[in-house]
C-alpha cells in the first residue's frame, strides 16, 4: 500500500531547521508536510539535547556587558579561523551573510518567539594559532536547547495556520521525485506500518542533519590531517544523521562538499545510560587538568586547553598511542570546573533555575561529579597516585601507563605553580590565568590548583575519547538555499537548510568553526529558504 500526498512544500527533517522553515511558510499561508524519521516525543532533533548556544553579533546582552562588537569584526574572526579555500565562494558568502544578519534573522526573531538568553556571553573558540573570537559571543538560551526547541514546537502548534501543517513521525525519506531537471516532492516508507509513502510538492526542503551519525560515514570522509581514523570514536550525533538523503539528492546530480570538514571533539566519554549505540557525552574540559596520553605523557607541546581551538585539540589526540587520552585532576578541580556539554547534565539551565544554577556557579556541581564518577565507565578515583595509575592501566586499551612518567608530569606541573607568578613559566597556566580574566570564566575556573594537593583530593582520572558531533560540510547551496548542481547550477524545487547544507553554501565554517554558529545557521538557513520557496 502506498499514501499519496500532495502540498506546497515538502519539509525532510524535524529539527530546529525544518520547525523553523515550517513556521516561516505557516506565516505566509502555505500547505504544509513535515517529515521525521524519528518519533513524536524526541520532535526536535539534536538541538533539543544540545546547550543551547548561540553565535549572534552586537546584541543587546552583548553592548549590556560593555563588549563592541561588529559584523566587520566577527567577519575578520570568521576568515581567520575558517581558512576558506581559493574557491569557496558560496562557504564565504554564507558566513558574511551570517555576522551581516545574525541580529535581525536570529536574535531578534527567536526572542519574538518567546527564546531569552543568560545575560552573561561566553566567550569560546578565542584562537591558538589562528586568531578565533576576539571578544565573547556564545550567548547561552536560557533553558539550554530543550527550552529553545520547546518554546518554538509551543510557537508552531499554537500557529494561527496549524491546519496547513501535518507532520509526519517515523517516515524515512529515501529518494526525491524528480519531473524533468526539477525536484517534485519525495518518497519513502512508514517504518511503522512498513507502508511506501509519496509526497508531490512544490518545494523540497532538506533538512535531515549531516553524516556524523554514521560513525561508518564518518571514518569515510575522517579528515587526513587527523591521520586515520581512531579504532573507538563515540557518537555525540543524531542516530538519523547518517547521511541516507545526502546519497539520494547526489544521485540526482547535488554538489555535496567537505564532508571530510567535521566538528569532533577531543573529550568525549561513554554516557552513562545510553540512548543510542556508541552513544558519547562531550565533556567541557577542565582548564585545571593535566593532559596525557596513554602512556602517562603530558601532550605538547603546546598544552592542551579547552576554549581556544577545539580543532587543534582533536589533531593533538589523533597523534598520540592508541588516539585517546587521559585527564588528570582532582575532586577539588572536578567539583569547580567539570561540566557536559547539552541539556541532560545542566538541569538548573534546562529548568530555568537562577537560584540553583547561581549556587552552582558558586559552590560547584557536587551532584554533576558525583554521578559521573559513579555511572561513567571512564572515571576512575584513587586516593593515591599509585592506586589511581593501577585503575587506568586496567581502563588503558591495551596500553601501560608508566607511574614514574605521570608522575614527574604532574610533579613538574605543581612545582611550576609553587614557584608564583613572577617565575611561572607553563603555557597551560598562562591559559588559566587569561580565562580568568573574563568574569563569564572567573567562578568557574580555579586558581591555578595542584593537582597532588592533598587537601583537594580524591585524584580523578578521565579516559577520553574522540566524539563524532557535526558536518561541516554538505549540499552545496546559494544565498536563497537552493541545492547546486555539480555544474554549479540551481536544482529547481530542491532546498537544503541546517546542517544538511554545510550551515549554508556546502561549507559555512571552513575547517572550524567560532562555536554557537550550528543552532544559529540552522535558523538563518531555514528561514532562508522559506522565504525563498515563498516566493518562487
Amino acid at each position: 500500500m502506498t499514501s499519496n500526498y500532495c502540498c506546497d512544500s515538502v519539509i525532510i527533517g524535524g529539527g530546529v531547521a525544518g520547525i523553523t522553515a515550517a513556521i516561516e511558510l505557516l506565516d505566509a499561508n502555505k500547505q504544509v508536510m513535515l517529515l521525521d524519521r524519528d518519533t513524536e516525543a524526541n520532535f526536535g532533533g539534536l538541538a533539543k539535547e544540545s546547550f543551547g548556544g548561540m553565535f549572534m553579533v552586537n546584541t543587546p546582552e552583548q553592548r549590556w556587558t560593555g563588549i563592541k562588537d561588529s559584523p566587520e569584526l566577527a567577519l575578520q574572526d570568521w576568515l581567520h579561523f575558517a581558512e576558506f579555500d581559493d574557491d569557496d565562494y558560496w562557504p564565504r558568502a554564507w558566513a558574511e551573510c551570517y555576522v551581516n544578519e545574525s541580529l535581525e534573522m536570529i536574535y531578534h526573531w527567536l526572542k519574538a518567539r518567546g527564546v531569552s538568553f543568560f545575560p552573561v556571553v561566553h566567550w569560546v573558540e578565542r584562537g591558538l594559532y589562528s586568531p578565533g573570537n576576539s571578544v565573547p559571543r556564545f550567548h547561552m538560551v536560557w533553558g539550554t536547547g530543550y527550552g529553545l526547541i520547546t518554546a518554538l514546537i509551543d510557537h508552531l502548534n499554537a500557529h494561527p495556520k496549524r491546519h496547513n501543517l501535518r507532520c509526519l513521525f517515523n517516515h524515512r525519506v529515501d529518494d526525491v521525485l524528480m519531473k524533468g531537471d526539477r525536484v517534485v516532492g519525495c518518497c519513502g516508507v512508514d517504518e511503522n506500518s512498513q507502508d511506501a509513502f509519496t509526497i508531490t510538492a512544490g518545494n523540497t526542503l532538506v533538512a535531515t542533519g549531516g553524516i556524523n551519525g554514521s560513525l561508518q560515514k564518518v571514518r569515510e570522509h575522517w579528515d587526513p590531517e587527523w591521520q586515520s581514523a581512531p579504532d573507538t570514536i563515540l557518537n555525540g550525533s543524531h542516530h538519523f544523521s547518517d547521511g541516507l538523503v545526502h546519497d539520494a539528492v547526489s544521485s540526482h546530480g547535488a554538489h555535496i562538499t567537505h564532508l571530510d570538514r567535521q566538528w569532533n571533539y577531543a573529550a568525549g566519554v561513554h554516557h552513562p545510560r545510553p540512548k543510542r549505540e556508541n552513544h558519547g557525552l562531550s565533556l567541557v574540559p577542565c582548564p585545571s587538568a593535566l593532559w596525557v596520553n596513554a602512556l602517562g605523557k603530558r601532550i605538547g607541546p603546546e598544552p592542551m586547553v579547552t576554549g581556544f581551538d577545539t580543532r587543534r585539540l582533536v589533531t593533538q589526540v589523533c597523534q598520540q598511542p592508541g588516539q585517546f587520552s587521559w585527564q588528570i585532576l582532582n575532586w577539588k578541580i572536578a567539583i569547580k570546573e567539570l561540566a557536559v556539554s547539552g541539556s541532560e547534565f545542566n538541569e538548573s539551565i534546562k529548568n530555568k533555575d537562577l537560584m540553583a544554577f547561581l549556587k552552582m556557579a558558586l559552590v560547584g556541581n557536587k551532584s554533576l561529579v558525583e554521578d559521573l564518577t559513579q555511572s561513567c565507565s571512564d572515571f576512575i578515583v584513587a586516593d593515591s597516585l599509585n592506586e589511581l595509575v593501577e585503575k587506568i592501566n586496567d581502563q588503558n586499551q591495551g596500553f601501560k601507563m608508566n607511574r614514574s612518567t605521570l608522575q614527574d608530569e604532574i610533579i613538574s606541573y605543581d612545582s611550576m605553580i609553587s614557584r608564583g607568578k613572577t617565575y611561572r613559566n607553563d603555557d597551560q597556566l598562562r591559559r588559566i590565568e587569561q580565562l580568568r580574566h573574563y568574569r563569564g570564566n572567573r567562578l568557574r575556573t580555579c586558581k591555578y590548583q595542584k593537582i597532588l594537593d592533598p587537601e583537594a583530593g580524591p585524584l580523578i582520572a578521565i579516559r577520553e575519547f574522540i566524539l563524532s558531533r557535526k558536518s561541516l560540510g554538505g549540499l552545496q547551496t546559494n544565498l536563497k538555499s537552493q541545492v547546486l548542481n555539480t555544474q554549479g547550477d540551481v536544482i529547481p524545487g530542491l532546498y537544503a537548510a541546517g546542517e544538511a547544507s554545510g550551515f549554508g553554501g556546502g561549507g559555512i565554517h571552513g575547517k572550524r568553526t567560532l562555536e554557537g554558529t550550528f543552532l544559529g545557521g540552522c535558523i538563518l538557513t531555514a528561514r532562508k529558504s522559506a522565504q525563498a520557496m515563498i516566493y518562487s
